[in-house]
């Protein structure tokens, strides 16, 4: 599945369906899932969170979009304008995959501050 991103200061308040839109100064990359669902997806461009790839034409995000807090749970990568979809993963799977993400974060801001992000969570 095709998509199309859009580079903007702000996100705007409607969305379009298949349009990834990326705020450099504050970011952010936001867009409808891409399920078709229609709930709004934000993924902060951070180091410990997403990276945000653009080769001059397209954009590709690393790691993929999980939406498991979303009614669907629906789970893709975005590579080179490109939507691939990932298999519905279970909930074993899912509560490994938040462990590792808790854990990237946590990492990341320790070495940044020296104190846990995620402590008591």
């Amino acid at each position: 599945m095709r998509i199309r991103h859009e580079f903007v200061k702000f996100i705007p308040d409607s969305l379009e369906q298949n349009v990834v839109y990326v705020s450099i100064r504050y970011r952010t990359m936001t867009h409808l899932c891409m399920c078709g669902c229609g709930n709004k997806v934000v993924t902060p461009i951070r180091p410990e969170r997403w990276q945000l790839l653009y080769d001059g034409s397209s954009i590709s995000l690393k790691p993929s979009v999980g939406n498991w807090d979303l009614p669907r749970q629906s789970h893709y990568w975005i590579t080179n304008d490109e939507v691939i979809w990932s298999h519905k993963m279970n909930p074993d799977e899912i509560r490994t995959v938040k462990a590792i993400q808790r854990d990237r974060i946590n990492k990341h801001y320790v070495k940044k501050t020296g104190k846990h992000w995620w402590f008591g969570r």
